[in-house]
């Protein structure tokens, strides 16, 4: 098993959800952290924080459909913390809506924020990785790149590239000591995804998870840490879906 002590992370779209408790399962490890999101203001919050209780973190804002950005943020934690042992491609966007009615625009920034940011994420996490001799990438891709459904058109397309381009990579850059594992996370709590927001429909939502609920940010956290931690695994899309795709 990997000693994550000690490491250094990029975790994207790390001000909420499921990127600040990555990030916070990460820093409990001894990870150095690098934040990145385009929210500035809580990003930089989350930081300060985190600093004043002792954890080695960083931020820096990039907005991930941009390549010359997410090239600036690996360039940034080899500057600040001298390596990179690990990137979290996390940050991602939906557009829910018939799909007859979905405009190119709309579709094609789904695809530039979950699908390409993957690509950059990994292109320059990857050649960082090579210098070192090895690293770990996490893609968050979710259930929805392994199962339908209807008027998600443009986030299925995009998560179930992520799935297939996360095998990709592992092919091609194991023999290399570079691992890389999508993690699939059913619907969690955070941002909207919450019984105020979602009201009726809510109760059927979490009925279609057979554990009886919703997930929580740590828990997928906590599958990011052991897909870093476990130096066996690579190519693995990991579904912590509470059964949601089992039935």
């Amino acid at each position: 098993m990997m000693n994550l002590d000690g490491k250094v992370a990029v975790v994207t779209g790390a001000s909420s959800g499921i990127g600040l408790a990555t990030t916070k399962a990460f820093v409990a490890k001894g990870v150095k952290v690098v934040i990145s999101d385009i929210n500035e203001e809580a990003g930089i919050a989350h930081t300060e924080t985190l600093k004043a209780d002792g954890h080695a973190v960083a931020f820096f804002k990039a907005n991930v459909a941009h390549e010359d950005e997410v090239k600036s943020l690996v360039q940034f934690a080899v500057e600040t913390f001298g390596k990179l042992d690990i990137i979290v491609n996390n940050a991602g966007i939906g557009a829910l809506g018939s799909t007859h009615e979905l405009s190119y625009e709309d579709y094609h920034k789904v695809i530039q924020v979950n699908q390409d940011s993957v690509f950059y994420g990994s292109k320059y996490a990857i050649q960082q990785f090579l210098k070192q001799g090895g690293g770990v990438i996490v893609n968050i891709a979710s259930i929805l790149g392994t199962v339908g459904e209807a008027g998600a058109f443009a986030y299925n397309a995009s998560k179930g590239a992520v799935n297939i381009l996360t095998k990709s990579l592992a092919a091609e850059y194991a023999p290399r000591k570079i691992r890389t594992n999508a993690i699939c996370p059913g619907y969690v709590e955070s941002g909207m995804v919450n019984k105020e927001a979602l009201g009726d429909f809510y109760e059927g939502l979490v009925a279609r998870h057979p554990i009886g609920r919703l997930g929580q940010p740590d828990e997928i956290a906590h599958a990011c840490v052991f897909v870093c931690e476990n130096e066996f695994m690579t190519g693995a899309t990991l579904l912590v879906d509470g059964g949601y795709t089992a039935i």
